[in-house]
């Protein structure tokens, strides 16, 4: 091994096995042979590299955009926006086959109840139902959703917790949700005195309160609603046992909808940046048209999205097509949480 090597070493330079051979033999006539297997692979070309002729200057911003992108900052909407726009809209057949894939609930309770007898003419007072939340051992929709939120979900509102506690601290961040609740309960106090005198709040009214904001961002919502019947009501459905606290119902466009209030610091422009929302809609719906109290049947909801600096609210409108589809995943969570409880 050490003679290969020091020949492997004569071989680099120019004529050292011919010098070495010429000392042993004394002459340079004698043959002599020289293996070259081992040499070939100090002998094998560079390869070439073809970012060795890039004008690196010219596209130094360019490659520094792109190493110092963060991923986390995308979100799960500007990722479908990026792939639409390079591979084009998703493929329809296989997004149905998706569908037909999908998980189907073993309960076999509609929304819609047929079994439900509807006035004709409705004999009642024109005040809107608000019935008192009793204390049962149902569990409330709010609760089954949040003991049935995805792994997914569960960990980005994690992620976003702990981000918040080490911009605010504990006590900070505890302030903080406070503040949201209040805020959130003093609007739709607010909201329920508007929809009860039907008079639309005057623009700049309540400049000094925290829900002015809220209150300028509904304003062009409020107009295409009428004819409230329910407002912060109780709901229960007593054959799948479980309840809750209905917002509004009302009709909106013309169409009656279980409403949801929510407010937002952040845009929420489309439907599936509301999360289980929608979910908790259809619960609602569902628990009014099996509920003894009250005397119609909803098939349509509204998610409404206001947000504190007064920009126009996101009004999200699911038609009775949506809300069955939401219907079914409601019945899985639901299912899930009976099982585990």
């Amino acid at each position: 091994l050490f003679r290969m090597k020091f020949l492997q070493l004569l071989s680099r330079k120019s004529r050292g096995l011919e010098m070495l051979f010429q000392a042993y033999f004394g002459q340079k006539q004698v043959p002599y042979m020289c293996l070259t297997t081992s040499t070939c692979l100090y002998s094998k070309k560079k390869k070439v590299n073809g970012y060795e002729h890039v004008d690196q200057e010219k596209y130094k911003s360019l490659v520094y955009s792109v190493t110092s992108f963060k991923t986390s900052a995308q979100t799960p909407e500007t990722l479908s926006e990026e792939d639409n726009l390079l591979y084009g809209p998703a493929d329809k057949c296989r997004s149905s086959v998706k569908n037909v894939e999908a998980k189907a609930p073993k309960s076999c309770v509609p929304l819609i109840n047929p079994n439900k007898r509807i006035p004709l003419l409705d004999s009642g007072s024109n005040l809107p139902l608000k019935i008192g939340l009793q204390k049962t051992k149902m569990p409330s929709v709010t609760n089954i959703l949040q003991q049935t939120m995805p792994p997914q979900q569960a960990l980005y509102l994690e992620k976003w917790k702990q981000k918040m506690i080490l911009n605010l601290g504990k006590d900070g961040f505890a302030e903080y949700t406070k503040n949201l609740f209040l805020q959130g309960s003093l609007f739709h106090t607010t909201l329920e005195s508007v929809l009860l005198s039907e008079e639309m709040p005057a623009k700049g009214q309540g400049e000094d309160t925290a829900v002015s904001g809220y209150l300028s961002s509904v304003q062009h919502v409020l107009k295409d609603i009428s004819e409230v019947k329910a407002l912060e009501s109780a709901v229960q459905h007593e054959t799948l046992q479980y309840l809750g606290l209905v917002d509004c119902v009302a009709k909106y466009r013309g169409q009656l909808c279980v409403i949801d209030w929510k407010t937002s610091e952040k845009s929420k422009p489309s439907l599936q940046n509301t999360f289980d929302n929608p979910l908790q809609v259809a619960a609602y719906i569902g628990a009014i048209n099996h509920d003894v109290n009250y005397n119609f049947q909803v098939s349509c909801g509204l998610i409404v999205v206001a947000y504190k600096n007064g920009s126009p609210a996101h009004p999200h409108f699911m038609d009775p097509d949506l809300c069955s589809q939401y219907w079914n995943k409601w019945l899985l969570r639901l299912e899930e949480y009976m099982e585990r409880n």
